[in-house]
């Protein structure tokens, strides 16, 4: 990490009433760099002993309740987190774009550009989160073949 990369993570961490833990920052470091959404495992394999899995789990739980971070299932049902855009808050997570995951290299991608239409729903209903997932051949496994 560089200290322009670290005063953005912590600069992140105090707006929405956090403290600046060697752990936090390592996190939102591993997840600013990825290309594609992370698992907790790939997280815990990265990171490796330097933070335990309670601690990891908390800090993602933490993330998602602040909208720093965006929860999506990949295929087998595993959880990826990805960073939020900057409108998404604590209350609200406006991340409503389509998710992409990849038959081949079984990477999930946030597709920030390809935004879910607005949907009209039933009275009575309130939708709380949006989620639409496309599966397919990412572009660098169609670029290899």
């Amino acid at each position: 990490m560089n200290e322009i990369e670290i005063q953005g993570y912590e600069d992140l961490l105090v707006r929405n009433g956090l403290k600046r833990t060697g752990a936090r920052l390592q996190v939102l470091d591993v997840l600013s760099h990825r290309d594609s959404a992370t698992s907790q495992p790939y997280l815990e394999n990265v990171i490796g002993k330097d933070i335990d899995r309670v601690t990891l789990y908390r800090i993602l739980k933490t993330f998602e309740e602040k909208g720093i971070i965006h929860r999506v299932l990949d295929k087998q049902g595993t959880a990826n987190y990805a960073i939020c855009s900057n409108s998404c808050t604590a209350h609200h997570h406006h991340d409503e774009h389509v998710h992409f995951n990849c038959n081949n290299c079984l990477r999930v991608y946030c597709l920030d550009n390809v935004k879910i239409p607005t949907l009209k729903i039933e009275q009575g209903f309130k939708i709380e989160d949006m989620n639409l997932i496309v599966s397919g051949i990412c572009k660098e496994c169609n670029e290899a073949n």
